[in-house]
């Protein structure tokens, strides 16, 4: 455990307006620690990092006391709760090897999680249902192969995917990077999912506590999530996705990177496939992913795989959501969920749906108006995306 002493400097360090992680590390590298560095003279603070910066080293922030009561407290509040400073014996191995690594890391539950085998899995926060199942289902076919599942607590690829991994008995059974301190849960609807994640891996940030959820976080956090694994799956994404970072990231990180294959009209699936044209790793099984990671495999792995997950099928699943930055393109209604994306008739709509032919004929004319679902010859219908 980090003394009460050293923790505040490295509070007082980072919290120091205009002092980020480059010219916090330069001054490390110079004075030792971060004590060295507050109680360096003037002259020499100047010359490492400027006038500004070094009068605000000077000075603690007005807000600085409230900071450290604050993520004091956080601390306090469990035995599971750690400061991890760069040079830490536990700290990550593989974060070392990223260009900008974080310099403290808080973490909630099994530190030693941080260090295990492990693959990211991250995705739209609007998945279609099969892209839900299949990141619910890679997660747990990871994690029962002995590999823990990083992703990010966001809705949608990344709630399922460590939900899936919780599924097996295997612990530790996966890690949540978050955006914010340790000290709140975003989104908020995710606060239960955070406590069992706590209880069967962790929860770990490079923000302290009593910081919100704010944008410019988020890409910070992919680094952490693809620093962390030792190759990133894209389930599902849009060609704006934030998935899209963590997937690069990752590649200038020398780590693998998979994509799953799916629908050519299914927005969710254009990242997806774009990754695979830049050269990530098409894959359709868990054994595929694991055929990269392990080229020669253990004994331990040498029995036959569980049952593969699901394979996105043409069709399946439906199109409800769009990827994390597209605009919405209409009303998500049951109708236009169970069409998906490819051409489908009005026989496997009523199948899909239950409805009566006259219910979904009329509401095909009107999403058919409304340019939402165009009618192709054969007596084919196909879901029609805002370009």
């Amino acid at each position: 455990m980090i003394a009460e002493a050293d923790f505040a400097a490295w509070l007082r360090l980072l919290e120091t307006p205009g002092i980020g992680r480059t010219l916090a590390r330069r001054l490390l590298a110079a004075c030792g620690s971060p004590q060295a560095v507050l109680q360096a003279p003037l002259a020499t603070l100047q010359a490492l990092a400027g006038p500004a910066a070094a009068r605000a080293l000077q000075q603690a922030p007005p807000v600085f006391a409230e900071r450290l009561a604050r993520a004091l407290a956080w601390l306090g509040g469990g035995a599971d709760r750690c400061v991890l400073a760069l040079g830490d014996p536990a700290w990550p191995p593989l974060l070392l090897q990223v260009a900008d690594p974080p310099l403290v890391l808080y973490v909630q539950g099994d530190v030693a999680a941080l260090s295990a085998p492990s693959i990211a899995i991250v995705g739209s926060r609007q998945p279609t249902a099969q892209g839900r199942d299949n990141a619910q289902a890679f997660g747990r076919a990871l994690a029962e192969q002995g590999w823990l599942v990083v992703s990010g607590l966001a809705q949608g690829i990344d709630a399922a995917a460590h939900e899936g991994a919780l599924a097996c008995t295997a612990d530790p059974a996966t890690v949540a990077v978050v955006g914010t301190g340790l000290d709140q849960v975003y989104p908020a609807r995710h606060a239960e999912l955070a406590r069992r994640i706590a209880a069967r891996g962790a929860l770990v940030s490079e923000f302290a506590p009593g910081t919100p959820p704010l944008a410019e976080h988020f890409p910070q956090r992919n680094r952490l999530i693809a620093g962390l694994a030792r190759g990133t799956l894209v389930v599902e994404a849009a060609l704006r996705s934030g998935s899209l970072i963590t997937a690069r990231l990752a590649a200038e990180a020398g780590r693998e990177v998979f994509a799953l294959p799916g629908s050519i009209h299914a927005p969710q699936s254009k990242g997806c496939h774009a990754l695979i044209r830049q050269g990530a790793k098409l894959v359709e099984t868990a054994e595929h992913v694991l055929e990269e990671l392990i080229p020669a495999r253990p004994p331990a792995l040498a029995a036959p795989a569980p049952p593969a997950p699901p394979v996105p099928a043409a069709g399946a699943g439906g199109a409800g959501g769009v990827g994390d930055d597209d605009p919405a393109d209409g009303p998500h209604d049951a109708l236009l969920e169970a069409m998906g994306d490819d051409p489908v008739t009005l026989d496997a709509l009523l199948e899909r749906t239950g409805g009566s032919v006259p219910e979904l004929s009329a509401q095909l004319l009107e999403h058919e108006l409304a340019g939402r679902v165009a009618r192709l010859p054969g007596g084919l219908y196909q879901r029609r995306h805002a370009a």
